[in-house]
C-alpha cells in the first residue's frame, strides 16, 4: 500500500444577507509544518450561508486532491485514493451532514453534498467542528472573495492577506499566555545549541548533511568548552540530545562530559542536505546554479541542485523528531544539539511564522535559543541566539 498524501482543510462561506451576495474561501494545510498548500475563493452570487460553506468544502477537497493528481477517484477508490483529509469547518450543519450524523433535509444541500463526498473516498475523509475565531484563514477568504463581488471582479489570489490571519501551525487553539493563562505543569524545554565552528563557518561555506562532515576547529572546541561551563553553573540541563553529525557530536560530548550526562543521537536533527551545494560558498552558488539558488529563496519546496533537501522536507523531518522528543521529555529540560537549518524550523514552527522567516533569523555559532512546549501542544520561544556565555 502506497503512504497516503496527509493533508488539513479548513473551509468556510458566508452570505451578505442570508441570502445575499455570497462567497466562500478554503486552504489546503500541511499537517505537520503548517505550511499553506493552497487557497481556493470565489464569489458566487446570491445564495445562502449554508449553500456557500458547502461550495467552500468542495472547493477545499478539489484543491488537496490536485494537489496529488494521480489520486484514484470516487468512493471506491483503493487505499483512500491516495489521499488523506481532515476537514475542519465551523458550519455544524455541514459537518454533521458529512460525516453521516444528521439527515439532508433541504433541496440544496443534497446535490452539493452528493457532490463533495464524490471527490474523494468517505474513509478518506474526516470532520471537525471548530469555533469561528479558529477558522480566521477560511473566513477571510470568503470575505476577501465577497469584497471582490462588491466591485464586479473575482477574488484573485496575489491580492490576498488570508495567510496573516491564520494561526500557528495546522495546529491548536490560539495559546494562553500571562496572568489568564492556565496551570499546565512543567513544560518539555528544549535548550537548542548550535554546534561550535569548523573550517567552514567563518567561510559562510554551505554545510549539511550530504556528504561534508567537519570536525570542529580550535575556536569551536573553545567555543564548546565556554558552553559546558555555563551550563554547568545553570544546573538546569537534565538530558542531551544531538543531531548525528560529528561537529553537534562534539560540541555535545564536552557539555555531556562536564555535566555528567550521557548523548542521545536523534537522527531527525541532522542538517539539510544541500546536495551540489555542499561545501560551496553563497556567491559560488550564486554563478554555478543561479536559477536553482532564485527558485530556493523564493519557495520552502525547492531543493538545492542536485538531490538536496527543499526546507519543507526538512521541516517535516524536524517536526517528527521535536514531537518524539517532546513526548519522550515531558517536564524535562533538554539540551539539544543541533544546526542552523533546524533550529530556526524549530523557532519558525513554535512561533507559527511562514517559511521565508528562516531567512531572517541569525544563528551564530555555539550560540543558545529556547523553546519550552506545553501539554496543550502551545509552544513558547524564550530565547534566540544568545552568546553572551562566549564572552
Amino acid at each position: 500500500m502506497t503512504p497516503a498524501h496527509q493533508f488539513v482543510i479548513e473551509a468556510d462561506g458566508g452570505s451578505r444577507g442570508n441570502p445575499g451576495p455570497a462567497g466562500y474561501g478554503a486552504v489546503v494545510i500541511d499537517p505537520v509544518t503548517g505550511e499553506t498548500l493552497a487557497e481556493a475563493a470565489e464569489y458566487i452570487g446570491v445564495a445562502t450561508n449554508n449553500v456557500a460553506e458547502y461550495k467552500g468544502l468542495i472547493a477545499g477537497l478539489r484543491a488537496a486532491k490536485a494537489l496529488v493528481p494521480d489520486a484514484s477517484e470516487g468512493p471506491d477508490a483503493p487505499d483512500g485514493g491516495g489521499v488523506r483529509v481532515h476537514v475542519r469547518m465551523d458550519s455544524k450543519l455541514v459537518v454533521e451532514q458529512m460525516s453521516g450524523r444528521w439527515k439532508i433535509k433541504h433541496p440544496d444541500m443534497k446535490p452539493l453534498a452528493a457532490e463533495a463526498a464524490r471527490i474523494l473516498p468517505a474513509s478518506a475523509v474526516t470532520y471537525e467542528w471548530i469555533p469561528r475565531e479558529r477558522n480566521k484563514h477560511a473566513d477571510r477568504l470568503a470575505n476577501e472573495a465577497m469584497d471582490a463581488g462588491k466591485r464586479g471582479r473575482q477574488w484573485e489570489p496575489s491580492a490576498s492577506t488570508a495567510a496573516l490571519n491564520r494561526p500557528a501551525a495546522a495546529a491548536a487553539a490560539t495559546p494562553q499566555t500571562g496572568w489568564g493563562a492556565p496551570d499546565l505543569g512543567a513544560p518539555a524545554t528544549f535548550v537548542l545549541l548550535r554546534h561550535g565552528e569548523t573550517a567552514l563557518t567563518p567561510e559562510k561555506r554551505f554545510s549539511g548533511s550530504g556528504g561534508t562532515d567537519p570536525e570542529l576547529s580550535a575556536t569551536g572546541r573553545e567555543q564548546a568548552a565556554h558552553a559546558a561551563e555555563a551550563f554547568a553553573a545553570r544546573g538546569t540541563v537534565q538530558e542531551i540530545v544531538s543531531s548525528p553529525l560529528r561537529r553537534c557530536r562534539e560540541t555535545a560530548g564536552a557539555v555531556a562530559a562536564r555535566l555528567g550526562l550521557e548523548v542521545r543521537i536523534e537522527d531527525g536533527l541532522r542538517e539539510t542536505d544541500f546536495g551540489a551545494w555542499e561545501g560551496l560558498t553563497f556567491g559560488e552558488v550564486k554563478e554555478r546554479y543561479g536559477a536553482d539558488l532564485d527558485a530556493w529563496l523564493a519557495s520552502a519546496k525547492a531543493a538545492p541542485t542536485g538531490g538536496g533537501e527543499s526546507f519543507a522536507e526538512v521541516a517535516r523531518r524536524v517536526a517528527a523528531a521535536r514531537d518524539r522528543l517532546v513526548t519522550r521529555y515531558a517536564g524535562r529540560t533538554v539540551l539539544v544539539v543541533t544546526h542552523v537549518t533546524p533550529i530556526k524550523t524549530l523557532v519558525r514552527l513554535a512561533l507559527g511564522a511562514p517559511p521565508e522567516s528562516l531567512f531572517r533569523m541569525e544563528l551564530s555559532a555555539a550560540s543558545v535559543s529556547t523553546v519550552a512546549y506545553y501539554a496543550d501542544g502551545n509552544a513558547s520561544v524564550r530565547l534566540l541566539n544568545d552568546t553572551s556565555h562566549l564572552r
